[in-house]
């Protein structure tokens, strides 16, 4: 009688190739990734989840402090902690998860080199958990927001609230992205974590995080778009604040940007972890 097997593993056939199937058959683990990185975030921590809420309370108030008071830098007419509060929300989320997924490889080599399973799974998984991160910073900035509207200030929300969703997809792409892009470098060349890490703390800069693009000229503007995630940042300022220099145009340049850098990060992650354990 001919053997049957329940489970065959073998190499993927094309670099492209993502295998779907095989990762919704491992949902529950997909789960459990994400579960334990929200759990040991801040385990064996006096305030635990509170961190979520303190975090960005006290960079609001620095920047207030550094670059409303001492620097002047306006912010276009905007209270500072909605200012600030929305863009330190969206940078956190994606410097958070750029950061832990461009590590994947070697953090999780232990993981790897045991017990086969789709690898993709551990940066998807780091993705989702930040999203709990980023939605208990939401209401925060939501209460504030609310607190404004009560007292009387002027913010114009409009109809790009519905990009949201969709908007907050194209940050953890780009995230997931870099991420794997660097994650693949790494396993050979470990410098580049030092290096990468430099450059995200300067990324910030060069976003629309503590300052608005109107304060530039146009020349200096065209030059900030290319920053990828600059169209989202000012999609995000408009369709809450309706403050930013948001066009439809940006937008489709860094949606393109998106499909072409997951495409690339693919293509090397795929690569990679045919052999990386033999590398790290």
């Amino acid at each position: 009688m001919p053997e049957k097997w329940d489970i065959v593993i073998k190499p993927k056939n094309g670099i492209f190739e993502l295998n779907l199937k095989e990762l919704i058959q491992y949902k529950d683990l997909y789960m459990l990734f994400v579960k334990r990185d929200i759990i040991t975030q801040y385990k064996q921590t006096i305030l635990g989840p509170l961190w979520f809420f303190i975090q960005p309370a006290l960079t609001t108030i620095m920047f207030m402090v550094v670059f409303g008071g001492i620097a002047g830098i306006p912010t276009d007419g905007i209270p500072q902690p909605l200012f600030y509060l929305i863009g330190i929300s969206l940078w956190n989320y994606f410097s958070g998860c750029l950061t832990a997924t461009s590590t994947v490889f070697v953090t999780n080599q232990s993981i790897f080199g045991k017990v086969y399973f789709p690898r993709l799974i551990s940066p998807l998984s780091t993705i989702t958990s930040n999203l709990v991160k980023l939605g208990i910073q939401f209401l925060m900035f939501i209460a504030v927001y609310i607190y404004y509207i009560i007292i009387g200030v002027n913010v114009s929300p409009n109809i790009y609230l519905l990009l949201t969703p969709f908007l907050i997809l194209m940050l953890a792409a780009q995230s997931l992205g870099f991420g794997i892009i660097i994650s693949s470098l790494t396993t050979k060349y470990r410098d580049l974590t030092i290096l990468f890490t430099f450059v995200v703390q300067l990324w910030m800069y060069a976003t629309p995080v503590i300052y608005p693009m109107s304060i530039m000229s146009p020349q200096k503007q065209f030059i900030m778009s290319l920053n990828p995630i600059t169209p989202i940042f000012e999609a995000f300022k408009y369709a809450t604040l309706g403050i930013g220099t948001f066009t439809i145009g940006q937008l489709l340049y860094s949606l393109v940007f998106t499909v072409v850098l997951l495409l690339i990060g693919i293509i090397t992650f795929n690569r990679v972890q045919r052999s990386f354990m033999d590398t790290v």
